[in-house]
């Protein structure tokens, strides 16, 4: 996971978490027994951040996910874009989005999806 490369190399890791819920609606083991990683993971990986800001949104809705993405193009100096250089959903949000958002802002994007790299099911 790329979260867990930057803090590896000593870098400085900004949670910005969509919703004040985002835990219980999509990481939380109690709504998503079979995603116990995960879970464990978000929590290492909220531990170790410099900042955790969460955004005042009721749900991890579009809206939540696109001020999430906007709140990172506001801190950003540079973009480094996890995709798979797939299309855009057409959903809005999503890392295309975010990463259209940052050129046409004039932040420098670098998009990085390894060979070996697939997403997770579910």
């Amino acid at each position: 996971m790329f979260a867990q490369a930057v803090l590896r190399a000593e870098g400085r890791a900004v949670a910005v978490i969509p919703s004040g819920i985002y835990r219980a609606d999509v990481v939380d083991e109690s709504h998503a027994p079979l995603r116990r990683e995960p879970c464990s993971l978000f929590n290492r990986l909220l531990a170790a951040a410099d900042e955790v800001l969460v955004l005042p949104y009721d749900t991890a809705d579009r809206d939540a996910y696109e001020a999430a993405h906007a709140e990172l193009l506001r801190r950003a100096d540079r973009l480094v874009a996890v995709r798979n250089g797939e299309p855009p959903s057409g959903r809005g949000g999503g890392a295309v989005d975010t990463a259209l958002a940052a050129r046409a802002a004039g932040i420098p994007v670098d998009v990085v999806w390894p060979e070996w790299a697939g997403r997770a099911s579910g």
